[in-house]
């Protein structure tokens, strides 16, 4: 989880992270070893342990939140998770000091110079190579679904943008993000990073910022395509979700099916419609251009991985899928707090509220 640190007062971004990481640190000066930097001084993200269900990894996360929350609110600070921050601008952004940041911004310029976005990361785990290149392939399909379900970043800079995530279009501005490449098998995926680096296109796969990806050092399918999300129910439903689905295309794969992967325009065209409908897109369902609302998909989806989520543990975790769809996306929310007549500070007292209370505010 990327998470924003704004004051309390203003509801601005605040370049804090360097400050709470020390407040964090131990007696004897180590690093907090779930909380770290990101690439901006109002950023901090917090990692969770290898955990075996979600409801795990709630409780890890639960913990570091607490740590973080009670320095911050010493310095009359608070943080809160969602794809952008409504008003702050990208260019108040104070780069974190890691070399590999101070590196990014050089190369990158005005493309890293404006990520002023948060984003939440699901990493699930793999039985080998050769399946989470089919894992990852099948989930590219899926990616419309993960995205209106974190939809939180309709704001930006102050203005309305008409879109459920304009995150989504900010970080495709960097040259190795956005949809995956299709590949065949691990040895396509091996080579190709092996040629990216040999062009100096990227130093490691670190830099390969695709909405999902296998990750090699982890040994697990990353699903990096998710808005930040303001509510603990909200990222463990999503977590949920991901988990249960490569435990459905695991199963698929022993049992010799071949997994799905649309064609690159269909993937393109229901990635814009999440993005710029979140929750209520019309997904296209086949190459002849058929369609159906994208909330019934999700509510269809939450139906057939249900199996999988209860050999999991994560059911519970999983019927937070259907509180999303009632209470709508943050994108919603966050609209509907300025429709009745609040403003844009108003709605980062809202998300700050969502993180510390996991309950939404719905206007």
């Amino acid at each position: 989880m990327e998470l924003a640190i704004v004051r309390e007062d203003t509801g601005e971004l605040e370049n804090a992270a360097s400050a709470l990481l020390r407040d964090l640190a131990g007696s004897d000066g180590a690093p907090h070893p779930k909380a770290k930097h990101e690439l901006f001084e109002h950023t901090i993200e917090i990692i969770t342990g290898v955990s075996d269900t979600v409801g795990e990894a709630r409780t890890d996360l639960t913990g570091t939140l607490a740590e973080i929350d009670a320095v911050a609110g010493a310095r009359d600070l608070r943080l809160f998770c969602a794809g952008s921050h409504p008003f702050s601008h990208w260019n108040e952004g104070v780069v974190s000091p890691d070399p590999r940041y101070k590196a990014l911004i050089r190369e990158m310029a005005w493309l890293a110079q404006r990520l002023q976005i948060f984003g939440v990361h699901v990493h699930v785990g793999v039985s080998g190579a050769e399946p989470s290149i089919a894992i990852a392939n099948a989930l590219t399909g899926y990616l419309p679904h993960f995205l209106a379900l974190s939809s939180s970043s309709p704001f930006w800079e102050g203005h309305d943008t008409g879109l459920a995530s304009s995150r989504v279009k900010v970080f495709e501005g960097l040259p190795t993000a956005g949809l995956p490449y299709r590949l065949d098998d691990w040895a396509d995926f091996e080579r190709f990073m092996a040629t990216l680096k040999n062009a100096r296109a990227i130093t490691s796969i670190r830099e390969v910022w695709w909405d999902v990806r296998p990750h090699p050092d982890f040994g697990t399918v990353e699903l990096r395509i998710c808005d930040g999300i303001p509510t603990l129910h909200e990222v463990t439903a999503v977590a949920a979700l991901a988990q249960s689905m490569v435990s459905m295309f695991e199963t698929r794969l022993a049992g010799g099916r071949t997994l799905p992967f649309p064609s690159e325009w269909v993937l393109r065209q229901n990635k814009w419609r999440a993005t710029r409908y979140g929750l209520d897109a019309d997904l296209i369902v086949d190459e002849l251009g058929h369609q159906r609302p994208l909330r019934e998909a999700i509510a269809e989806l939450v139906d057939e991985v249900g199996s999988f989520a209860a050999e999991l543990g994560c059911s519970a975790e999983l019927t937070g899928v259907d509180r999303i769809l009632a209470d709508g996306a943050s994108s919603e929310r966050q609209r509907s707090i300025v429709a009745a007549g609040g403003t844009l500070p108003d709605v980062v007292k809202a998300l700050v509220s969502e993180l510390a209370t996991d309950v939404p505010v719905l206007a």
